[in-house]
């Protein structure tokens, strides 16, 4: 039987990669703070923002565009924007 073809969303994929970039940014800016600690507690706070990108990532590459990758991007920004808004960078 023939793979079905996945959805794609030209909007979708700007977003991920916007998204990815984001992630590298932040990342490098946490492993920029000298002090162990202080760095350990950000990676510890930012782990749900990078855990719900990574799975954005892989569902829209497997699957395509659907409802559970739509909620998967919004889940990416309520985690960005919670750990924005708790941690200065």
């Amino acid at each position: 039987m023939a793979k079905r073809r996945r959805k794609l969303s030209p909007e979708l994929e700007k977003n991920i990669s916007l998204a990815k970039k984001q992630i590298e940014l932040i990342t490098a800016i946490i492993h920029d703070i000298d002090e162990d600690d202080i760095q350990e507690e950000y990676k510890s706070a930012f782990l749900p923002v990078m855990s719900a990108y990574m799975s954005l990532d892989q569902m829209y590459k497997d699957v395509g565009y659907n409802e559970d990758t739509s909620s998967l991007h919004n889940l990416y920004l309520t985690n960005l924007d919670k750990f924005k808004n708790e941690y200065e960078l």
